[in-house]
C-alpha cells in the first residue's frame, strides 16, 4: 500500500517549496528505471520491476519507450533531522536515441535531472546528448553514478582504482556541462564534495552520497558532515597520527597515507565485501558497528546475496537519492524566476511573465502540454503548471506551437477541462484541481492539440516555446490499409499517431497521394508501425524504409526569375541563395525569436543587412523569404498570396520534391494588376511556384543526406572488423578511444543514414555479438557530386527518389518554369 493519500498528496501540491519536478535521463541500459524502481518502492506504491513501463513491448525488449510520469510523497530530513513530507514529481524518461523526443519533452515539465552513468561504460554518446537538451532547457543536474556492483564483482578494482575511474566519470560529465551552458545560467558543474553526485547499484537497491560518510565518521573524527565531505572528494589524505588532513600522499613523518575517499568511503564497502565472499571477518560484526542489524531471511544468506542485503539495508539507495534530489535540486519557486526567459515567448514583464517567474498560483493560468498520452483508450495532455490553478470543468484557451497572438490560427477559445489527473505510472489518481509548480494531466482537450500546446486563461498570453528536439524524423514508409475499404481507418489513426508521438511526422505525399510516416530510426519505426496497427484496428501494410532527403542551394542565383501568371498580367521576380550553416541551425532549434525586432538582432548578428532582417515575409522551417522590391505597385495586396505560396513549395523542392534546407529566397520585383479580380490566389500562387523552383534551378541545387553519430562500444580484438563495417557503409572514422581500466574501446564515426540500415546485425556479425552500436542523428551533409550531373551519386539518389515518388525521370529545365524572354540577366 502507498505510504501516502490522494489527499496528502494533493496538499503537498500547494507547498511550493516542498515540490521537486525530476526527470531521470541516461545512455541506454544504464539504469535509470531500476533507480526510478527503488523511489517506487520507498513510497510503497509497487514492489514490481520497472513499475514505469507500461507498454508489452517495454516488457518484452527491457528497454524504456515512453517516458512515464509518477508523482510521490516522501518524508525527507531536514538540516536539524526532523522528516519533513516532500512531494516528488518523476518522470522516468527512455535511453534509446530513437526516443529521445520523449526525454525533451519529459526535460520541459521539469526543473532538475538525475544522470545516471554506469561505473564501467562512462559517459556515452546519448548521456551527451540529453545533458545537453537538459542544459539548453535550463535544468538543473545531479549524478548517480550507477552499477558499483561491476566494479566491485565484474572488474575487481582496488580502490585508488575505482576512485580514478569515478573522477574520470565526474569530469567528462562536466566537460559536457561547461561545453553547452549559456551565459546567465546558474553554476551546475557536479561535486561530490557539495553533494551533487551519488554512487551506487540501483539493482541491488544500495547508494550513498559523501554527506552520508560524512555523517558516518563526523563523530569519530570531531568534523561537521560538510566538511568531512569536501576532504573525501580530491587530493586528501588523512594523518591519523596528527589528526589533521594532508594534501600530500606522505606524511610529515614520512608515513604513507591514504586517500579520503578510498579509506573512509570505499575501503568500508570493501570491508564488508571481503567479509561477505572471501570470509576475511564477520559480516555481521561489521554491520553492527555501523548501526545495521540484519533480520529474518537476510541471517540465512550467504557471499552476494548477504553482501547485496546488508549494503542495501546499510545504504538504501532511495534514502540517499531523496535526500540529494531535495538539497541539490531547486523547487518550482526557485527555478522558474530563471527559466521563464527560455520557456516563454512573451515580453519578460507581461503579467503571464511575471506569474511564471513568481510561480504564483493566483495568477493566470499559464501550462504547457509537453506530449499526448494514451491510456486505457483515454488520451491524457500531460504538462506541467507554470503560473494559476487549473480546475475541473474549467473554460480555458488552447494554444498551439504555430499561434501568433493576435490572429486566429492555431488557438481553441473557451475549451473545458472535464477532468485534472495526477499520472501514477500504470495509472492515474483523479482530483478537483491542481495548482503551479505541479506535472499534471487533462483530459477533453487532446483533440484541439498536435502534439503540444500552451493552455492558460489570459487573453493577452503568449505561448510557450516550442521544444526543440535533438532528433529528426529522417526514416520514412508508405502505409495502407491491407484492405482499402479499411482506409478511412488508417487517415484517422495517423492523425492519432502524430498527435501522441512527438518526434512522428505523419502526411500525405502530394507527388504521390500516398500516407507517409516519418521515424527517427529503425526501432522508432518499428514501434510506430506497431502503435498506428492498433490505433487502426485492422491490418497495415508498410512499404519498405527509406531515408528523408532535403534540398538546399550552394550559390546565388545567377539571374533574377520571372514567374509570369496565367493571365500574363502579374510577375513574381525571386532569387535565391544559400544561408550561413550557423543561421540554419539556429531556425532548426527554434532559437530564432519570432518577434520583428529581437529576430532582427539575432540576424545581425549572422550578418545580415539591418534593414533586410526586418524585411523578412515568411518563415518555413529554416528558409526565408525577404522582400528586397523597392516602389513596387500594389504589392501589399498579394503579400499574403505569395507567403501562402512560399509555405506551400518550400516544402517540395525542384530535384525529386524534397522539403528544402537553409534558403534564402529574394523578392526583388514584381508586376500586380491594379484590379483585384486578376490577381486572385489563382494568378499569383503559380507565378511565385515557377520563379521560386527556377530560382533553385539557377542556385546550383544540391541534395543533402542525414548523417548520424555512430558510437561503438566494442572488444579491442573486434576494433579492425568494425572499422572495415563502417568504411564499406560510407562510414568516416573519427576516433578510436580505449576506456582505461575496462576491456571496452569505443569507435566513433559519421555513417549516412542510408547505410545505417540492419547496422547492427552487420557489426554484430563481424565481432560474434561484441558490439553495441548507437547512432544519434548529428547533421545534414551533401550528397557527393552534382545532382544535375548524370551518372554521379547525388543524381542517382535523386533519380531514385523520382521514381519511388512516381515522378518523371527526367530532371526539370529553366525551360520547364520560364520563358527565355523572362529570364534576366545575370546578379551584379
Amino acid at each position: 500500500m502507498p505510504t501516502f493519500t490522494v489527499d496528502q498528496l494533493r496538499a503537498l501540491m500547494s507547498r511550493r517549496e516542498r515540490i521537486r519536478n525530476m526527470s531521470i535521463i541516461a545512455h541506454v541500459d544504464h539504469g535509470k528505471s531500476t533507480l526510478a524502481d527503488c523511489l517506487i518502492r520507498k513510497a510503497g506504491i509497487s514492489t514490481k520491476d520497472r513499475f514505469t513501463q507500461t507498454r508489452k513491448d517495454e516488457e518484452a525488449r527491457g528497454i524504456s519507450i515512453k517516458s512515464t510520469g509518477v508523482s510521490l510523497c516522501f518524508e525527507v530530513p531536514d538540516s536539524t533531522g526532523a522528516r519533513v513530507p516532500h512531494l516528488i514529481n518523476i518522470i522516468d524518461s527512455p535511453g534509446h536515441v530513437d526516443f529521445s523526443a520523449e526525454v525533451t519533452a519529459a526535460l520541459r515539465a521539469t526543473d532538475g535531472a538525475l544522470v545516471v552513468v554506469d561505473s564501467v561504460e562512462g559517459v556515452c554518446v546519448q548521456t551527451r546528448t540529453v545533458l545537453q537538451q537538459a542544459l539548453a532547457e535550463r535544468i538543473k543536474p545531479v549524478l548517480f553514478i550507477n552499477k558499483l556492483d561491476r566494479i566491485l564483482f565484474e572488474l575487481q578494482h582496488e580502490p585508488e582504482s575505482a576512485y580514478e575511474t569515478f573522477v574520470k566519470w565526474v569530469a567528462a560529465t562536466n566537460e559536457v556541462i561547461e561545453q553547452f551552458t549559456e551565459e546567465g545560467m546558474p553554476p551546475y558543474l557536479l561535486d561530490p564534495g557539495k553533494g551533487t553526485v551519488a554512487f551506487g547499484s540501483g539493482r541491488d537497491g544500495w547508494g550513498f552520497t559523501l554527506h552520508t560518510f560524512g555523517r558516518l565518521w563526523g563523530p569519530k573524527l570531531n568534523e561537521s558532515p560538510e566538511s568531512l565531505a569536501t576532504h573525501f572528494w580530491g587530493d586528501h589524505w588523512y594523518d591519523w597520527r596528527a589528526r589533521t588532513w594532508s594534501e600530500s600522499p606522505i606524511s610529515e613523518s614520512g608515513t604513507k597515507l591514504k586517500r579520503g575517499f578510498c579509506e573512509f568511503v570505499l575501503e568500508p564497502i570493501y570491508a564488508l565485501k571481503a567479509a561477505c565472499l572471501d570470509g576475511k571477518g564477520d559480516p555481521f560484526a561489521l554491520l553492527n558497528k555501523v548501526g545495521i542489524t540484519l533480520k529474518g531471511e537476510a541471517l540465512t544468506l550467504k557471499e552476494r546475496p548477504l553482501f547485496k542485503a546488508g549494503m542495501a539495508t546499510w545504504l538504501p539507495a532511495a534514502d540517499n537519492l531523496l535526500e540529494m534530489v531535495v538539497t541539490q535540486l531547486p523547487s518550482p519557486v526557485e527555478a522558474q524566476k530563471y527559466r521563464c526567459a527560455v520557456l516563454y515567448n512573451g515580453p519578460q514583464d507581461d503579467v503571464c511573465a511575471k506569474a511564471i517567474q513568481a510561480c504564483d498560483p493566483e495568477g493566470p493560468l499559464m501550462m504547457y502540454i509537453t506530449k499526448i498520452v494514451p491510456l486505457d483508450a483515454v488520451m491524457y495532455a500531460f504538462g506541467r503548471i507554470y503560473s494559476g490553478t487549473v480546475r475541473m470543468g474549467q473554460r480555458v484557451r488552447i494554444m498551439g506551437n504555430d499561434y501568433v497572438v493576435g490572429e486566429k490560427h492555431d488557438i481553441a477559445e473557451n475549451k473545458s477541462v472535464q477532468r485534472v489527473c495526477v499520472m501514477m505510472g500504470r495509472y492515474v489518481e483523479g482530483i478537483e484541481d491542481c495548482p503551479a509548480g505541479n506535472t499534471i494531466s487533462l483530459v477533453g482537450i487532446d483533440a484541439y492539440l498536435l502534439k503540444c500546446g500552451t493552455v492558460s486563461t489570459a487573453p493577452e498570453a503568449h505561448p510557450f516555446r516550442s521544444m526543440a528536439f535533438s532528433v529528426s524524423p529522417v526514416v520514412k514508409v508508405a502505409v495502407k490499409a491491407k484492405n482499402p475499404i479499411d482506409n478511412p481507418k488508417l487517415v484517422e489513426a495517423m492523425k492519432k499517431l502524430s498527435n501522441v508521438e512527438p518526434c512522428a511526422r505523419c502526411y500525405q505525399d502530394a507527388a504521390t497521394g500516398e500516407q507517409v510516416l516519418a521515424a527517427t530510426g529503425e526501432l522508432h519505426m518499428e514501434i510506430c508501425l506497431k502503435d498506428l496497427e492498433e490505433f487502426a484496428r485492422c491490418p497495415i501494410v508498410a512499404s519498405e524504409p527509406v531515408v528523408s532527403y532535403m534540398e538546399t542551394v550552394s550559390a546565388a542565383s545567377a539571374i533574377e526569375c520571372v514567374g509570369k501568371s496565367p493571365n500574363n498580367l502579374n510577375r513574381v521576380v525571386l532569387t535565391a541563395q544559400p544561408m550561413k550553416a550557423e543561421l540554419v541551425d539556429a531556425f532548426e532549434k527554434g532559437t530564432v525569436p519570432t518577434e520583428e525586432k529581437e529576430r532582427a538582432t539575432v540576424l545581425r548578428e549572422h550578418g545580415w543587412d539591418p534593414t533586410e532582417s526586418r524585411r523578412i515575409w515568411a518563415v518555413a522551417e529554416s528558409s526565408v523569404l525577404v522582400d528586397n522590391t523597392k516602389s513596387v505597385q500594389n504589392l501589399r495586396e498579394i503579400k499574403d498570396k505569395v507567403m501562402k505560396s512560399f509555405i506551400n513549395h518550400t516544402s517540395h523542392g525542384v530535384l525529386c520534391g524534397e522539403e528544402l534546407r537553409g534558403v534564402r529566397f529574394d523578392l526583388t520585383d514584381a508586376m500586380v494588376h491594379q484590379d483585384a479580380a486578376h490577381r486572385g490566389e489563382n494568378q499569383i500562387d503559380p507565378a511565385t511556384r515557377r520563379a521560386l523552383l527556377a530560382s533553385l534551378l539557377t542556385a546550383h541545387p544540391r541534395l543533402l543526406e542525414p548523417v548520424f553519430a555512430v558510437e561503438v562500444q566494442t572488444e579491442e580484438s573486434c576494433v579492425s572488423a568494425i572499422q572495415q563495417v563502417l568504411r564499406r557503409k560510407r562510414g568516416q572514422i573519427l576516433s578510436v578511444e580505449p576506456r582505461v581500466g575496462t576491456p571496452i574501446v569505443v569507435v566513433k564515426s559519421h555513417l549516412p543514414v542510408s547505410e545505417a540500415f540492419h547496422l547492427t546485425d552487420q557489426l554484430r556479425a563481424a565481432s560474434s555479438g561484441r558490439a553495441f552500436p548507437q547512432c544519434v542523428f548529428d547533421h545534414w551533409a551533401e550528397v557527393p557530386g552534382d545532382p544535375l550531373e548524370a551518372g554521379s551519386m547525388a543524381n542517382r539518389a535523386v533519380m531514385a527518389v523520382r521514381k519511388r515518388k512516381g515522378m518523371k525521370e527526367v530532371l526539370p529545365t529553366l525551360a520547364d518554369f520560364l520563358d527565355p524572354a523572362n529570364m534576366r540577366g545575370a546578379r551584379p
